[in-house]
């Protein structure tokens, strides 16, 4: 039973990447004959993509807060890969990613065409990169970081780092922290974390293998992007996600 389920579970999730590849590459001619940046339809497209990525993934998901109207900086935990479809079901939105994703078979083609940005671990660009992003949410569309800058087991949150939220000052874009957590019998889940020495046909096996976990999302109440400094906002962002998370007592583990 348990290798129908499997099979049955791969099958569907074969079929919705099977689509989200012919949805991609079906832009890329309509982009070549209209000259035009189709950013707004790619978020728009990989939105519906994901949604039906996320169901295909072994999750219930529950979501508390209220999905901004305007356009914002998102700071989220990072806790693996599944944080992106389960994320980028809730609005149109593009993601920063490391630079190795864009290398994965498939999926980092498919985070290319959705208008991901990738940036390289020290590639000391931060200036430069800081002025792509703050083009992205001048452009009135919404972004997601994780600024803790690496996954985590979920026990606890790395720092978040503040160098990349001048993109938001310097554009007026206020931040919306949010908060992921995952839970297996009422405990933190130890199947979903992607971390350490993980590759992801493994792990996503082992995950598909599992039964099917709570996921909670929690929008938090936003930070204006002109009420500090980078490092403040940063500080600001993680206090309210690890009292999301864990309570009033912060709870953070240092940067490897």
């Amino acid at each position: 039973m348990n290798k129908l389920r499997l099979y049955l579970r791969l099958t569907r999730l074969a079929a919705v990447l099977g689509v989200g590849a012919l949805l991609a590459a079906s832009l890329v001619p309509i982009e070549r004959l209209t000259r035009r940046d189709l950013l707004g339809l790619r978020q728009r497209l990989t939105r519906w993509f994901l949604a039906r990525l996320g169901n295909a993934l072994p999750f219930r998901v529950s979501v508390q807060g209220q999905i901004p109207q305007k356009p914002m900086l998102w700071l989220s935990n990072h806790i693996s890969w599944t944080d992106i479809p389960l994320l980028g079901m809730l609005a149109p939105l593009s993601f920063l990613s490391k630079a190795e994703v864009r290398t994965w078979p498939l999926a980092g083609w498919l985070a290319h065409k959705a208008g991901t940005l990738f940036i390289r671990r020290g590639a000391g660009d931060g200036g430069l990169l800081n002025q792509q992003l703050g083009r992205h949410l001048n452009g009135g569309r919404h972004l997601l970081i994780f600024p803790e800058g690496t996954t985590c087991d979920g026990a606890a949150l790395r720092t978040f780092h503040g160098r990349l939220l001048s993109s938001a000052i310097e554009s007026g874009v206020d931040l919306q922290p949010v908060a992921i957590r995952y839970v297996r019998g009422g405990q933190r889940c130890d199947v979903t974390p992607f971390i350490g020495d993980d590759d992801m046909l493994s792990h996503l096996l082992r995950l598909m293998r599992s039964d099917v976990a709570e996921v909670e999302i929690q929008l938090l109440e936003p930070i204006a992007s002109n009420s500090g400094n980078r490092n403040d906002l940063a500080r600001r962002a993680q206090a309210v996600v690890s009292e999301a998370l864990y309570g009033a007592q912060p709870v953070t583990q240092a940067a490897a």
